[in-house]
């Protein structure tokens, strides 16, 4: 059985595809009654599924007249998703959050599980018997980090 999670998300995937274009309005109230849950759920969803790194934008208001506006980011061109890789790895990032990254590039099919293991791999900070690899305090590595994985990611996205 799918979680609650799984189907509201594949439900919010279809209105995509329903509408035709790269946004959908939703209200979280109106979400939440159809799945018989907690707006805080619905939350849950656009966090987890609807993310930057997933490709998607979110807008929202709160209150009686609210909304959820979901964009779908759409590149022109490869150096315009190069940009986006940027800014999403940032100027310093910690291997923990690098994983993460990866994990959702791949789901999104924009990375290889073995391009997600060479990268994971390259940013590590210990070797597999538990070495420290670089010999530098944390910031200055977690800059070094981000980087090199901006690098990967721009090399990989020109492919």
């Amino acid at each position: 059985m799918n979680s609650l999670t799984k189907v509201i998300g594949d439900y919010i995937v279809t209105l995509f595809g329903d509408s035709e274009g790269s946004e959908v309005v939703l209200s979280r109230k109106d979400l939440a009654q159809k799945f018989g849950c907690v707006p805080s759920q619905i939350n849950y969803v656009l966090r987890s599924r609807f993310s930057p790194e997933q490709g998607f934008l979110i807008q929202s208001q709160r209150g009686g007249h609210g909304f959820i506006r979901i964009m779908q980011l759409r590149f022109a061109d490869c150096d315009e998703y190069a940009e986006h890789l940027e800014d999403l790895v940032g100027n310093v990032i910690s291997e923990q959050d690098s994983r993460k990254l990866l994990a959702r590039l791949q789901e999104r099919d924009a990375i290889t599980p073995r391009e997600r293991l060479i990268a994971e791999v390259a940013l590590r900070n210990q070797d597999e018997n538990g070495r420290t690899l670089f010999d530098l305090p944390p910031y200055k590595r977690d800059t070094m980090r981000a980087e090199l994985l901006k690098k990967i990611l721009v090399s990989l996205a020109m492919f």
